[in-house]
């Protein structure tokens, strides 16, 4: 039995969840995402417009196996729309600098070139400081995936430190050549 699966989410005033036959539809004050769901699998079910909850219809392996990652996505899908998810990148290293350029995020990492990263619509990118990134979305993967491809254009090395990294990330430091 799934322990994730059997726990309701509960839904927040400002956000609507709508059920059609194969999707579910989240709309709150941060956007719309829409969900598609196995109705052949699992049943949900909105209890007084507070909880929404996923049952599986078979009791099998597979559905035993989904029915945690069903209830994840949909309660992260909730979350999202009411608060949004975010992430924080830090430029280490001297000389390094991010500015926004219309779509394109244009990073300084050291290299004899800039680079150019093109913003996707559903992801909105700030530049506090020169050398901090703030990434806002609705879809925690997608805003995981665009800070993943950001950090992976300088990864943070383990003698100085240089790089990209996330906020509050540790780096493992390297002692240097002895003597």
């Amino acid at each position: 039995m799934s322990k994730i699966g059997k726990i309701s989410i509960s839904i927040p005033d400002k956000v609507k969840v709508a059920l059609s036959e194969n999707s579910v539809n989240v709309e709150g004050p941060f956007g719309k995402k829409v969900l598609s769901i196995d109705t052949e699998n699992f049943d949900l079910k909105i209890n007084d417009e507070k909880h929404l909850s996923i049952q599986p219809k078979k009791n099998n392996q597979e559905s035993k196996r989904l029915w945690g990652m069903n209830r994840s996505l949909l309660n992260n899908a909730i979350i999202g729309a009411d608060k949004g998810y975010e992430k924080i990148l830090e430029l280490v290293g001297v000389g390094y600098r991010a500015s926004l350029k219309g779509t394109q995020l244009n990073l300084q990492l050291g290299f004899s070139h800039d680079i150019n990263f093109d913003i996707p619509n559903s992801i909105k990118i700030t530049v506090e400081k020169q050398t901090t990134i703030k990434i806002t979305g609705i879809d925690k993967q997608e805003v995981g995936m665009i800070a993943s491809k950001i950090k992976s254009l300088r990864t943070p090395e383990p003698y100085k430190g240089k790089g990209i990294k996330e906020k509050g990330q540790y780096i493992l430091r390297k002692e240097g050549k002895k003597k």
